[in-house]
């Protein structure tokens, strides 16, 4: 028996019996007290009542491909296939791990991440069914100037894909991260395979705070956000639709690269006129935009420079 099998009937947050969920499932209550046993592992809280059965403390929204697919624009659907998983150490290594053929797309969804990336070797937070956890393979041809801006795109493509679902007060802070309200609401990772002179193989992780709570979030060493703060969109259409737009700006990207997007990054930005510090404060300055390929413009001492998006990181002074 498939453990997702039991949890879509638990997903609901009301008691079932262990004599319903066999008959239900065609199976022995013994393999039914085994599944259970196995919530354990991905940290999901049953409540056990004689007489009632067994219950999640909290109604799951799980994630279902065809439902992703239902929200999703006619072309994203034929050139992105996608494949969701009950639990994986991190979806940008399963996806880095596996061969991408041709130009379409390649995806990966997560109900459960035991090793999630952050930026600079930091553990994505990564509770059951809770949030969006989601990596996105393709082929990308040309050299390391290809690459320029591909963060900031992500998550301008995602800041426009909340817009649409009607969330307010999200903002773009440079270069990895999505603010709701001036907290961390979703972060990005790219990570790539190939030549530096000819071609690369790109996955985009994302990572999006949906419904957290602040007790799967105790480890969180900086103000983080969650979706349903401001809405109460389900899982499966964020999902759709997040897909949808990183597949329009994606292939805009690899025709024109980052400068197509500045003026709309611009409208999203932050920082822009605040004072921020790099790395921890080795450099203090005012955040001026971004160029053409996405480097931070920082003035220090009335004098403009570029600041690397792979070089630095950036916090409020």
């Amino acid at each position: 028996m498939e453990l997702r099998s039991i949890l879509n009937l638990l997903s609901d947050g009301e008691f079932h019996s262990g004599s319903d969920l066999g008959r239900t499932l065609g199976v022995s209550r013994t393999a039914v007290w085994k599944a259970l046993g196995q919530l354990e592992e991905l940290r999901l809280p049953l409540e056990s009542v004689k007489g009632r059965g067994y219950r999640l403390l909290r109604p799951l929204d799980l994630l279902c491909g065809k439902s992703i697919q239902s929200y999703m624009a006619a072309q994203a659907v034929e050139n992105i296939s996608i494949e969701v998983l009950l639990s994986t150490d991190s979806t940008n290594t399963h996806l880095l791990e596996k061969q991408l053929e041709g130009n379409l797309y390649e995806s990966c969804l997560a109900e459960y991440q035991t090793a999630g990336k952050g930026r600079r070797g930091r553990k994505w937070v990564s509770p059951f069914a809770r949030n969006i956890y989601l990596s996105i393979a393709f082929n990308l041809d040309g050299g390391a100037e290809a690459l320029s801006g591909l963060s900031l795109v992500v998550g301008l493509s995602v800041v426009k894909t909340l817009a649409s679902l009607g969330v307010s007060g999200v903002e773009l802070k440079w270069p990895n991260d999505v603010w709701l309200s001036g907290r961390k609401l979703a972060g990005i990772l790219v990570e790539l395979h190939g030549e530096a002179t000819t071609s690369w193989r790109v996955v985009v992780g994302l990572g999006l705070n949906v419904d957290m709570k602040p007790e799967d979030a105790e480890v969180i060493e900086q103000a983080w956000s969650a979706l349903s703060e401001v809405s109460d969109i389900g899982r499966n259409e964020l999902a759709g639709n997040l897909l949808s737009g990183l597949y329009c700006d994606l292939e805009r990207f690899k025709l024109g690269g980052f400068k197509d997007f500045l003026s709309d990054w611009n409208k999203f930005d932050a920082l822009a006129g605040k004072v921020v510090e790099i790395n921890s404060g080795a450099i203090v300055g005012i955040a001026r935009g971004v160029d053409l390929s996405g480097a931070l413009l920082l003035e220090v001492d009335g004098a403009l420079s570029a600041v690397n998006a792979g070089e630095v990181s950036v916090r409020l002074g």
